[in-house]
């Protein structure tokens, strides 16, 4: 009735109790301090030249796959199978639109020049819109063909939104100054190459 009760053995101390693990948990505030970094960096000089460097590098490899068509650095309006099939193909035809700003400029040049002469101004500004319209035509008739290529090709959901227009502006700039720049030559037709 009077017994003793046994004595508990000591509550081991949590800073030494190890689970399995080979040291000690760490405290709340020890494992945040740990965990903590510095929103600006010490060397502020230091980090941002790193990141112009980077920024640099990223820059150079999308220039150099502008140049060879390495769709893993080019900007993402750019990649992909699809797009790189539309720029083939309005790359491989002689478009209108192409011309259109050498013919513009000669006819602004002549318009110009001949100032006095209204009748060759009117006539300029009649050929003017004809290279304009004529130039624009030629390009829905390229887009429609190109969609109906890339739907034999691809399914819906691996042709970006948009390529028809990405396709159309393509054609109205010089063969020299497109970006990426062409990978194929004149005639040689992207559905022909797949075919073959």
């Amino acid at each position: 009735m009077f017994s003793r009760k046994p004595a508990e053995p000591p509550a081991p101390d949590p800073a030494v109790v190890t689970s399995g693990k080979g040291h000690a948990t760490p405290k709340r505030k020890e494992a945040q301090a740990a965990r903590q970094r510095p929103l600006v960096t010490a060397d502020r000089k230091a980090a941002k030249k790193a990141e112009r460097a980077r920024r640099d590098e990223a820059y150079a490899r999308q220039q150099q796959a502008m140049i060879t068509g390495d769709d893993r650095y080019l900007p993402l309006r750019d990649r992909g199978p699809a797009r790189r099939f539309a720029r083939n193909y309005v790359d491989a035809r002689t478009s209108l639109g192409e011309l259109f700003m050498p013919i513009a400029f000669l006819i602004l040049l002549v318009m110009m020049l001949a100032g006095r002469y209204p009748q060759i101004a009117w006539s300029m500004t009649i050929s003017m819109y004809l290279v304009v319209f004529g130039a624009m035509i030629d390009s829905l008739v390229m887009v429609y063909f190109l969609r109906r290529h890339l739907s034999r090709r691809f399914a819906a959901d691996e042709v970006p939104s948009w390529t028809g227009l990405y396709a159309f502006q393509r054609s109205f700039m010089l063969r020299r100054f497109r970006m990426p720049k062409p990978q194929n030559k004149r005639g040689e037709w992207p559905h022909k190459a797949t075919a073959a």
